[in-house]
């Protein structure tokens, strides 16, 4: 049963939302820890450990969105299969090794998802769902902030 307050039309953009921003979420997950396995260079340590911390607030921030999901009624769409065929993320490269190849590609994904967070707000606020509003605001901050750690190793 959907939350009370809800019109129709509120829980179905609000779920479409969470669903494609999961699938993106999903996709950049695995792209962090594609980047974390395979990253060499002067600053291999640092940026490893950096891109495995990331990967795992983004998947608590993944727990949630398929929560809210579950809360609106919806079904949480994050088989292979569903992430597969929604995913607007680029596509992650898998013959990259050089740290900086590596932040490159990482710092664009997360910056181009983060500003699908922020177009989901947007969604969503004017759809009347607050709630869902929060958690995204909230995503947008988290990725905000991994974003600048992991830019930051571009330097100037």
């Amino acid at each position: 049963m959907p939350v009370k307050g809800l019109n129709d039309n509120a829980v179905a953009a609000s779920v479409a939302e969470l669903n494609a921003r999961l699938a993106d979420m999903i996709a950049l997950r695995l792209a962090l820890k594609q980047a974390h396995w395979n990253v060499k260079g002067p600053n291999f340590i640092g940026i490893h450990e950096l891109f495995d911390v990331a990967h795992g607030r983004l998947a608590g921030h993944e727990d949630t969105i398929a929560e809210r999901v579950q809360i609106l009624g919806g079904v949480a769409l994050g088989t292979l299969e569903a992430v597969a065929g929604a995913v607007t993320v680029e596509a992650y490269p898998t013959d990259l090794v050089a740290d900086r190849d590596h932040v490159a590609a990482i710092s664009g994904r997360m910056a181009a998802l983060g500003e699908k967070v922020r177009g989901a707000i947007e969604t969503v606020s004017d759809a009347g769902d607050e709630g869902t509003m929060d958690i995204f605001v909230g995503l947008s901050r988290a990725l905000d902030k991994d974003l600048w750690f992991i830019e930051s190793h571009l330097g100037g």
